[in-house]
């Protein structure tokens, strides 16, 4: 039990970790993330973890377009429509994949702890509007064993984001 506790302190104050956490206090949220006992690197796992459908789940997915990031934020059962998010966030053409190096330049985590919030730029992003089915959803932490619950419309203020009809695709 006093492992179990000390490696959620650690995860708690992993830097990561403590941004997003001092972004949701900076939002007026409190504390919020809740630690894993499982790693919730993927929708499915993190779904698993918490009890909840998969679609609940937030995907905090980086694309680049003119070698500039931007986000989508897509409900873990859907996949993200490029042609939409290009269209939404009037890029004038679909971005493509980032890398690993692009993701953290400008979000500051890593792939698989990708939060929507905290960033280290200024991100420009596009919410999948099917998010809005969920009453609560998850959205990680900046740690694939953390994670944070928070409506729709918390989503939306929080990361003023724009929301878009047909981002993510069935």
């Amino acid at each position: 039990m006093t492992e179990a506790i000390s490696e959620n302190a650690a995860i708690l104050e992993n830097a990561s970790v403590r941004r997003v956490r001092d972004a949701l206090r900076a939002l007026g949220a409190g504390e919020r993330v809740i630690v894993l006992s499982d790693s919730a690197r993927t929708a499915q796992q993190a779904a698993d973890a918490l009890g909840c459908p998969v679609g609940a789940i937030v995907k905090s997915l980086v694309f680049s377009h003119d070698g500039k990031a931007v986000m989508a934020l897509v409900a873990g059962d859907r996949q993200c429509d490029l042609a939409a998010l290009g269209r939404a966030l009037g890029l004038g053409a679909a971005p493509k994949r980032a890398d690993a190096d692009l993701v953290r330049r400008a979000t500051g985590f890593a792939i698989g702890g990708v939060a929507p919030l905290g960033h280290a730029e200024t991100l420009p992003i596009a919410i999948d509007a099917s998010l809005g089915r969920f009453d609560r959803l998850h959205a990680a932490a900046g740690h694939p064993h953390a994670v944070f619950p928070l409506s729709y419309q918390e989503l939306l203020d929080w990361t003023g984001g724009v929301a878009a009809e047909g981002l993510g695709k069935a």
